[in-house]
């Protein structure tokens, strides 16, 4: 006895009997397994901008309101634009204000290009050895902590410091220097140009080694010089970098630093070494007022965002890609 074979269906024109076809391969499963390790090592970086970044804006919220820690955001009186309104008229957050767009500017004239100065000096050392030697130097002070790096240069520059020493052995007047108001701006930049400027020339430095050598020497054969190669070969080439960083770095125009600020404030007064993330810290930590505390950081982050966006817009008139494409 034969089994009968299947027949057409007369209502669906299908095959009685017939396997389904194979399903197609569910690509984004297959890529997240193969990737697995990669999620894995890249979850704890994930879970700290989820909750301590994205998580942290459902705390905007306490910029509308009085806020109590003990009566929580659904016990706490709600105040609409009350803080905006007191921010316009308070004497000492336009001082830290003034302060923060003093010290931003100068860190972006004197700073900004600092990297990438470097970056062109340890990129035309020729030796390996000697440029290894040099980029080890310039990244050390990097990994040191603010306190060490005051530390330095309060046994430097301090009133009991090496150059007042050196300057007293010679018969001359000491220089007032750490402590004082007038050149704070250009110590707080100093300061921050040596310990993070050999780290910050990390990126140019792999921007400069996709350069074309090529390109160097047809235009050296062309007879064109050093400072005409770094000119119209150099930096054109790495412009897309330069203008992303520039862009981020305009972002983030408002958020000079803490910690160097927060230790070296009482040496200066509030008047001069205030700035808006210690005004922040004292006014809401230290001072209990934690919803006008949020409210200048809710200004703080809203006048970063209106920054990037037409440093954005910029760069796409210039005819670069920007941190987006709008």
């Amino acid at each position: 006895m034969t089994r009968a074979r299947a027949t057409p269906d007369a209502g669906t024109g299908g095959s009685v009997g017939t396997p389904d076809a194979p399903r197609p391969p569910n690509r984004v499963r297959e890529r997240f397994r193969a990737s697995r390790v990669l999620w894995l090592l890249a979850l704890p970086g994930l879970a700290y901008f989820l909750f301590f970044h994205y998580g942290a804006l459902f705390g905007n919220v306490l910029a509308f309101m009085n806020y109590v820690p003990f009566l929580g955001i659904s016990g706490s009186e709600w105040v609409g634009l009350a803080h905006f309104e007191r921010m316009l008229t308070d004497p000492e957050f336009w001082n830290a204000v003034t302060n923060t767009l003093v010290i931003a500017l100068l860190q972006l004239v004197f700073f900004f290009p600092a990297p990438l100065a470097l970056a062109l000096l340890l990129h035309s050392i020729v030796g390996d050895t000697v440029r290894k030697f040099v980029q080890s130097v310039v990244y050390l002070p990097h990994f040191l902590s603010w306190v060490i790096v005051l530390a330095l240069f309060q046994q430097m520059l301090g009133g009991a410091g090496v150059v007042n020493g050196w300057l007293s052995d010679l018969g001359a007047s000491p220089l007032a220097i750490i402590g004082n108001p007038d050149v704070y701006g250009p110590l707080v930049v100093a300061q921050l140009i040596w310990k993070e400027c050999g780290w910050a020339t990390i990126i140019f430095l792999a921007a400069l080694s996709q350069v074309d050598e090529q390109q160097y020497e047809a235009a050296a054969i062309d007879g064109a010089s050093w400072g005409r190669r770094l000119w119209h070969v150099t930096l054109p080439a790495i412009r897309p970098v330069i203008v992303l960083l520039l862009v981020l770095r305009l972002g983030e125009f408002l958020s000079i630093g803490f910690e160097q600020f927060f230790l070296q404030r009482q040496s200066v007064g509030p008047e001069t070494g205030e700035v808006l993330e210690t005004f922040v810290y004292f006014t809401g930590f230290a001072g209990g007022d934690f919803g006008y505390a949020a409210a200048v950081g809710l200004f703080k982050g809203v006048i970063g965002i209106v920054l990037i966006y037409t440093a954005n817009k910029v760069a796409h008139r210039l005819g670069e890609q920007g941190v987006y494409k709008s």
